[in-house]
């Protein structure tokens, strides 16, 4: 149990310690970018909604893991 509660933790330390790292330089502002007044650099990805259902569909992923670990512990 010791070293389920430790890997756990050390894997909480380190998805910590990632997310504040960035791998590239932002990108340059497009072209007419503060000629009309400030605008916002260009994109409109929509990516919030997938970044939700990525998350909750990892989360229903590990819920059904330890699910079966802690069955299988009880049998």
């Amino acid at each position: 149990m010791k070293k389920y509660i430790l890997t756990l933790i050390v894997t909480f330390v380190f998805a910590l310690a990632g997310s504040g790292l960035m791998a590239q330089d932002p990108p340059p502002p497009p072209g007419n970018h503060g000629q009309t007044g400030n605008q916002p650099p260009g994109g409109g990805a929509p990516i919030s909604s997938g970044v939700v259902i990525l998350l909750t569909l990892s989360v229903a992923y590990g819920s059904k893991k330890v699910y079966n670990s802690w069955k299988k512990i009880g049998d």
